[in-house]
């Protein structure tokens, strides 16, 4: 074990100036906080760091609450002048929003409060660009023709939000946001889907299960670039590698799946096995059990309007079990899949197996 004191001496000896023993020390730190209490494999997971951090995030959300009440009475009270009102409460929450982020995020480096805060400013942001540039009226008369522009922007300015805080979950709403607007521009050029399985069937009218199978292979390799960066999962590209995992399986798993599943409806749950199988091995590869949670959790979700009642809950009573043993056997089958992964797969690039 190398501690501060053979650092400060390699500085003195000149083998390490002072920047790269300050980096290294803060590198060590981080592996330490982020992987303390975790079992060897295990997959780092953080949501709140304390009660305090609870505590905080029911002040925003009684915050808003309020703000909400303040612009509905305001707008309320000034109808005549709605579009005015929405634009200056808009750029009012924005600039608090933001205030709030370089105290709680950049100062106090809380986890909850950053998540918290990341929705406040996405919602703001299309709160506000709606506001300014949407009809809304039309809107209100299911015309979205003038929603593309706002929410676009909006995703924008979350991203801007994203390189000043680099809050990992906001990764995850601009993936929303990316999806949201590419289907409402699909929607005004070809018409709404008329069912939610339109989404994700390859052979239902429109393109909407394109887009969605397109976006989710961009998700999730750019959840991949982050996450071979950072093998070790021990600094935030790997946070934001895991919730980009969790935008990106419901859309690449349930497109394939169902799709399969649709041409072949004999052989439903056969297809579906197969399905995830392959989503599992993919997923124990790359070391994310968030990715095979997420996609299995959204099949759980549509199980009802795929299969008929009794087929739904024999899948759900499998989808379990299988969950169990993988939870169980994880290590000890990512020990032996690796060793069998062809030469071409990067294995330095991926977290180690035991």
């Amino acid at each position: 074990m190398i501690g501060r004191d053979d650092l400060r001496a390699s500085v003195a000896a000149g083998l390490l100036t002072e920047a790269q023993a300050a980096a290294l020390t803060s590198l060590a730190d981080s592996r330490r906080g982020a992987r303390e209490n975790l079992e060897p494999g295990d997959e780092p997971f953080e949501l709140f760091r304390g009660f305090n951090e609870i505590f905080i995030v029911v002040g925003l959300i009684i915050l808003t609450t309020g703000w909400i009440g303040v612009v509905t009475f305001a707008a309320i009270e000034n109808i005549s002048d709605l579009r005015n009102v929405l634009i200056g409460s808009g750029l009012i929450g924005a600039v608090v929003v933001w205030a709030l982020s370089e105290y709680f995020i950049r100062t106090r480096r809380m986890v909850a409060p950053a998540i918290a805060l990341s929705v406040m400013f996405a919602v703001n942001a299309a709160y506000g660009f709606s506001g300014g540039i949407a009809e809304l009226f039309m809107v209100a008369q299911g015309d979205t023709d003038s929603l593309p522009l706002p929410l676009a922007l909006a995703t924008v300015s979350l991203l801007i939000f994203w390189y000043r805080f680099r809050v990992p979950f906001a990764l995850a709403i601009i993936a929303l946001g990316a999806f949201g607007v590419s289907v409402l521009i699909a929607g005004n050029m070809s018409g709404a889907p008329q069912d939610m399985r339109d989404l994700f069937l390859l052979s239902a009218d429109g393109p909407f299960a394109v887009i969605t199978l397109v976006l989710g292979l961009i998700v999730f390799a750019v959840a991949m670039l982050f996450d071979m960066s950072d093998p070790h999962r021990v600094t935030r590209r790997a946070a934001n590698g895991f919730w980009l995992h969790v935008v990106a399986a419901p859309a690449l798993v349930n497109t394939i799946a169902l799709s399969l599943m649709d041409r072949d409806a004999g052989w439903s749950n056969a297809v579906l096995l197969g399905v995830l199988a392959v989503v599992a091995m993919i997923a124990i590869v790359i070391d994310r059990r968030s990715f095979l949670i997420a996609a299995i959790g959204y099949i759980v979700i549509l199980s009802n309007t795929v299969f008929d009642e009794q087929s739904a809950v024999f899948t759900v009573l499998f989808l379990g079990i299988f969950l169990l043993v993988l939870g169980a056997r994880w290590e000890k089958i990512r020990a032996r899949l690796m060793r069998i992964l062809p030469g071409f797969i990067p294995r330095d690039r991926l977290p180690p197996s035991i």
